[in-house]
């Protein structure tokens, strides 16, 4: 499965990057996240390793995030595996005027086993979570400023 979601952020560019590249601040925007540990590689950069600790509520998960590309603002590409899900995430930002940044992502979802029925059943799910993180990262930047 693909798709694509976008937003546009009430900020330059540049002030968006740097929020967006600095791993601590997930936190503040990832409902659920607790924790990042730290596998290998430099952060942030191709060949980073790291996993994500989520707690939902009603579940709890362990997701590896793999870096495969890392060209910002071009270019952010991750991948996330976790229970027959692997998901490849690019994310883009462009300027669209001096105050202005839109925030891309590009979706990639394949699944195993129980997941691949539960996914043809859930698709608009997916995205609508997809989005969901780009509005809140789009709410947690605009407030810093």
């Amino acid at each position: 499965m693909r798709y694509e979601v976008l937003v546009d952020i009430d900020l330059p560019i540049d002030e968006v990057v740097e929020k967006f590249r600095n791993t601590e601040n997930y936190y503040d925007w990832m409902k659920g996240l607790e924790k990042i540990e730290h596998v290998k590689g430099e952060p942030g950069e191709k060949g980073a390793e790291n996993y994500l600790y989520f707690n939902t509520g009603k579940r709890k998960m362990k997701m590896l995030e793999k870096v495969l590309r890392s060209d910002l603002p071009k270019s952010y590409l991750v991948s996330y595996e976790v229970n027959g899900v692997y998901n490849e995430v690019d994310n883009h930002f462009e300027k669209i005027d001096e105050t202005t940044t839109r925030y891309t992502t590009d979706n990639l979802f394949e699944f195993k086993g129980i997941m691949k029925l539960m996914a043809f059943f859930m698709k608009s799910a997916f995205k609508k979570q997809s989005l969901k993180y780009l509005n809140d990262f789009k709410k947690f930047v605009e407030q810093q400023d």
